[in-house]
Protein backbone atom coordinates (compact mmCIF):
# COMPACT_ATOMS: atom_id res chain seq x y z
CA UNK A 1 0.00 0.00 0.00
CA UNK A 2 1.41 3.50 -0.68
CA UNK A 3 2.25 5.77 2.24
CA UNK A 4 0.37 8.49 3.06
CA UNK A 5 1.28 11.97 3.51
CA UNK A 6 1.29 12.34 7.33
CA UNK A 7 3.58 8.81 7.56
CA UNK A 8 5.67 9.97 4.64
CA UNK A 9 6.43 13.22 7.25
CA UNK A 10 7.08 11.05 9.88
CA UNK A 11 10.20 8.85 8.47
CA UNK A 12 11.28 11.83 6.53
CA UNK A 13 14.88 12.19 7.29
CA UNK A 14 15.11 15.67 9.73
CA UNK A 15 18.39 17.41 7.91
CA UNK A 16 19.11 20.68 9.45
CA UNK A 17 16.76 23.25 7.58
CA UNK A 18 19.46 25.47 5.43
CA UNK A 19 17.09 28.21 5.54
CA UNK A 20 17.37 28.02 9.55
CA UNK A 21 13.42 27.02 10.23
CA UNK A 22 12.58 26.01 13.71
CA UNK A 23 12.09 22.22 13.46
CA UNK A 24 8.92 21.10 15.39
CA UNK A 25 7.92 17.48 16.06
CA UNK A 26 3.82 16.84 16.76
CA UNK A 27 3.16 13.77 18.36
CA UNK A 28 -0.52 12.26 18.68
CA UNK A 29 -2.23 9.31 17.04
CA UNK A 30 -5.02 11.45 15.15
CA UNK A 31 -3.45 11.40 12.01
CA UNK A 32 -6.09 13.82 10.35
CA UNK A 33 -4.95 16.38 13.07
CA UNK A 34 -1.34 15.61 12.75
CA UNK A 35 -1.66 16.74 8.80
CA UNK A 36 -3.83 19.73 9.45
CA UNK A 37 -1.42 21.28 12.34
CA UNK A 38 1.49 20.18 10.53
CA UNK A 39 0.68 21.90 7.05
CA UNK A 40 -0.83 25.12 9.21
CA UNK A 41 2.46 25.36 10.86
CA UNK A 42 4.56 24.96 7.81
CA UNK A 43 2.66 27.38 6.09
CA UNK A 44 3.98 29.93 8.97
CA UNK A 45 7.81 29.13 8.38
CA UNK A 46 8.54 25.79 9.94
CA UNK A 47 9.97 22.60 9.37
CA UNK A 48 7.43 19.66 10.46
CA UNK A 49 7.57 16.11 11.29
CA UNK A 50 5.03 14.03 12.61
CA UNK A 51 5.38 10.82 15.00
CA UNK A 52 2.09 8.57 16.41
CA UNK A 53 3.43 6.97 19.07
CA UNK A 54 5.53 7.46 22.13
CA UNK A 55 8.23 5.41 21.35
CA UNK A 56 9.07 6.78 18.08
CA UNK A 57 9.04 10.37 19.92
CA UNK A 58 11.99 8.76 22.29
CA UNK A 59 13.50 7.10 18.92
CA UNK A 60 13.89 10.71 17.36
CA UNK A 61 15.29 12.54 20.25
CA UNK A 62 18.02 9.86 20.92
CA UNK A 63 18.70 11.06 17.18
CA UNK A 64 21.16 14.47 17.09
CA UNK A 65 20.88 14.66 13.11
CA UNK A 66 16.31 14.34 14.15
CA UNK A 67 16.03 16.12 17.46
CA UNK A 68 13.40 19.11 17.12
CA UNK A 69 13.27 22.14 18.57
CA UNK A 70 10.11 21.83 20.12
CA UNK A 71 7.60 18.58 21.00
CA UNK A 72 3.69 18.98 20.55
CA UNK A 73 2.66 16.08 22.46
CA UNK A 74 -0.68 14.55 22.71
CA UNK A 75 -1.65 12.70 26.32
CA UNK A 76 -3.66 9.87 24.70
CA UNK A 77 -1.60 7.77 22.74
CA UNK A 78 -1.33 3.97 21.99
CA UNK A 79 1.37 2.10 24.27
CA UNK A 80 3.38 4.75 26.16
CA UNK A 81 0.68 7.57 26.52
CA UNK A 82 1.86 11.32 26.00
CA UNK A 83 2.60 11.59 30.06
CA UNK A 84 4.47 8.57 30.10
CA UNK A 85 6.61 9.84 27.48
CA UNK A 86 6.81 13.08 29.05
CA UNK A 87 7.92 11.72 32.18
CA UNK A 88 11.06 9.28 30.28
CA UNK A 89 11.94 12.17 27.97
CA UNK A 90 12.26 14.62 30.93
CA UNK A 91 15.35 12.55 32.53
CA UNK A 92 17.89 13.86 29.72
CA UNK A 93 16.07 16.43 27.45
CA UNK A 94 14.98 19.82 28.18
CA UNK A 95 13.54 20.95 24.67
CA UNK A 96 10.13 22.88 25.21
CA UNK A 97 7.34 20.68 25.41
CA UNK A 98 4.06 21.53 24.83
CA UNK A 99 0.83 19.29 25.46
CA UNK A 100 -2.58 18.73 24.21
CA UNK A 101 -4.97 16.92 25.34
CA UNK A 102 -8.85 16.50 24.68
CA UNK A 103 -9.32 15.55 28.86
CA UNK A 104 -9.67 19.68 29.25
CA UNK A 105 -10.05 19.05 33.58
CA UNK A 106 -7.57 20.95 35.50
CA UNK A 107 -5.74 18.32 36.86
CA UNK A 108 -5.04 17.18 33.83
CA UNK A 109 -3.08 20.33 32.95
CA UNK A 110 -1.75 20.06 36.31
CA UNK A 111 -0.20 16.52 36.28
CA UNK A 112 1.38 17.53 32.93
CA UNK A 113 3.16 20.87 33.85
CA UNK A 114 4.39 18.47 36.88
CA UNK A 115 5.65 16.05 34.94
CA UNK A 116 7.83 18.88 32.98
CA UNK A 117 5.50 20.15 30.07
CA UNK A 118 6.18 23.43 29.38
CA UNK A 119 2.53 24.46 28.28
CA UNK A 120 -0.89 22.82 27.80
CA UNK A 121 -3.37 23.29 25.34
CA UNK A 122 -6.94 21.44 25.73
CA UNK A 123 -8.63 19.82 22.12
CA UNK A 124 -9.70 20.58 20.32
CA UNK A 125 -7.74 24.39 19.80
CA UNK A 126 -7.46 26.83 17.28
CA UNK A 127 -4.26 26.30 15.00
CA UNK A 128 -3.60 30.82 15.48
CA UNK A 129 -3.71 29.88 19.60
CA UNK A 130 -1.29 26.50 19.42
CA UNK A 131 0.87 28.52 16.88
CA UNK A 132 1.18 31.58 19.32
CA UNK A 133 2.27 28.97 22.03
CA UNK A 134 5.03 27.86 20.01
CA UNK A 135 6.41 31.02 19.18
CA UNK A 136 6.26 32.07 22.45
CA UNK A 137 8.27 28.97 23.89
CA UNK A 138 10.93 29.27 20.72
CA UNK A 139 11.19 32.68 20.96
CA UNK A 140 12.07 32.42 24.90
CA UNK A 141 15.26 30.12 23.58
CA UNK A 142 16.30 32.65 21.43
CA UNK A 143 16.30 35.99 24.04
CA UNK A 144 19.48 38.15 24.36
CA UNK A 145 21.47 36.72 27.42
CA UNK A 146 21.39 38.56 30.30
CA UNK A 147 25.01 38.58 32.14
CA UNK A 148 25.42 36.25 35.02
CA UNK A 149 23.38 36.10 38.26
CA UNK A 150 25.27 34.89 41.68
CA UNK A 151 22.91 34.89 44.66
CA UNK A 152 24.52 33.12 47.37
CA UNK A 153 25.24 29.61 46.10
CA UNK A 154 23.23 30.00 43.46
CA UNK A 155 24.26 30.32 40.16
CA UNK A 156 22.50 31.24 36.85
CA UNK A 157 24.12 31.40 33.63
CA UNK A 158 21.42 32.74 30.85
CA UNK A 159 23.58 32.43 27.98
CA UNK A 160 23.68 28.72 28.61
CA UNK A 161 20.17 28.31 30.01
CA UNK A 162 21.79 26.59 33.20
CA UNK A 163 21.38 27.15 37.30
CA UNK A 164 23.36 25.74 39.60
CA UNK A 165 23.42 25.80 43.77
CA UNK A 166 26.82 25.28 45.40
CA UNK A 167 27.95 23.84 42.32
CA UNK A 168 25.43 21.27 41.94
CA UNK A 169 23.05 21.55 38.40
CA UNK A 170 19.98 21.93 38.42
CA UNK A 171 17.92 19.89 35.75
CA UNK A 172 15.41 22.45 34.92
CA UNK A 173 12.97 22.39 31.99
CA UNK A 174 12.81 25.85 30.34
CA UNK A 175 9.89 27.14 31.60
CA UNK A 176 11.22 26.97 35.10
CA UNK A 177 14.33 28.33 34.86
CA UNK A 178 13.01 31.30 33.20
CA UNK A 179 11.05 31.87 35.85
CA UNK A 180 14.02 31.03 37.79
CA UNK A 181 16.02 34.15 35.84
CA UNK A 182 13.00 35.85 36.34
CA UNK A 183 12.23 35.75 40.20
CA UNK A 184 16.39 36.52 40.57
CA UNK A 185 16.31 39.51 38.53
CA UNK A 186 13.62 40.79 40.69
CA UNK A 187 15.32 38.97 43.95
CA UNK A 188 13.30 40.73 47.38
CA UNK A 189 10.64 41.96 45.38
CA UNK A 190 7.01 40.49 44.74
CA UNK A 191 6.61 39.13 41.16
CA UNK A 192 3.04 38.78 40.33
CA UNK A 193 1.69 36.00 38.43
CA UNK A 194 0.33 38.01 35.61
CA UNK A 195 4.16 39.64 35.04
CA UNK A 196 5.40 35.73 35.74
CA UNK A 197 3.40 34.66 32.50
CA UNK A 198 4.17 37.49 30.70
CA UNK A 199 8.08 37.54 31.40
CA UNK A 200 8.82 33.68 32.13
CA UNK A 201 6.32 32.34 29.71
CA UNK A 202 5.72 34.50 27.19
CA UNK A 203 2.51 35.00 26.95
CA UNK A 204 -0.34 36.44 28.95
CA UNK A 205 -2.15 34.61 31.72
CA UNK A 206 -5.79 32.84 31.74
CA UNK A 207 -8.33 32.79 33.41
CA UNK A 208 -8.18 30.00 36.60
CA UNK A 209 -4.18 29.75 35.09
CA UNK A 210 -2.19 27.55 37.50
CA UNK A 211 0.53 26.87 35.43
CA UNK A 212 3.30 29.40 37.27
CA UNK A 213 2.14 27.91 40.89
CA UNK A 214 2.76 24.54 39.25
CA UNK A 215 6.05 25.31 37.70
CA UNK A 216 7.25 27.11 40.98
CA UNK A 217 6.10 24.17 43.36
CA UNK A 218 8.59 22.14 40.78
CA UNK A 219 11.30 25.16 41.15
CA UNK A 220 11.45 25.05 45.11
CA UNK A 221 11.63 21.21 45.76
CA UNK A 222 14.60 21.18 42.95
CA UNK A 223 15.98 23.76 44.85
CA UNK A 224 15.48 22.67 47.94
CA UNK A 225 17.05 19.43 46.96
CA UNK A 226 20.27 20.83 45.87
CA UNK A 227 20.90 22.75 48.99
CA UNK A 228 19.29 23.57 52.63
CA UNK A 229 20.95 26.95 51.70
CA UNK A 230 19.54 28.00 48.51
CA UNK A 231 17.34 30.67 47.84
CA UNK A 232 12.91 30.31 48.85
CA UNK A 233 10.72 30.99 46.75
CA UNK A 234 7.69 32.26 49.07
CA UNK A 235 4.01 32.50 48.02
CA UNK A 236 2.56 35.90 49.47
CA UNK A 237 -0.86 35.86 49.10
CA UNK A 238 -2.60 37.45 46.52
CA UNK A 239 0.14 39.29 45.11
CA UNK A 240 2.82 36.92 43.77
CA UNK A 241 6.15 35.30 44.28
CA UNK A 242 9.32 36.16 46.27
CA UNK A 243 12.84 34.76 45.91
CA UNK A 244 14.31 35.43 49.14
CA UNK A 245 17.69 34.44 49.26
CA UNK A 246 18.85 34.65 52.85
CA UNK A 247 17.24 31.86 55.15
CA UNK A 248 16.49 32.81 58.24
Amino acid sequence: MGKTKSSEVAEKGSRPDSRGMSRILIADDDRELCALLADYLRREGFEVDTVHDGEAVLVRLRDASLRPELLILDVMMPGSDGLETLRELRQQHRLPVIMLSARGEPVDRVVGLELGADDYLSKPCLPRELLARVRAQLRRQTLPAADELNLGPLHLHPAERRASVEGQELRLTGAEFALLLTLAQHAGEVVGKATLTRLALGREIERFDRSVDVHVSRLRRKLSDASSSAPAIEAVRGAGYLLVTQRP
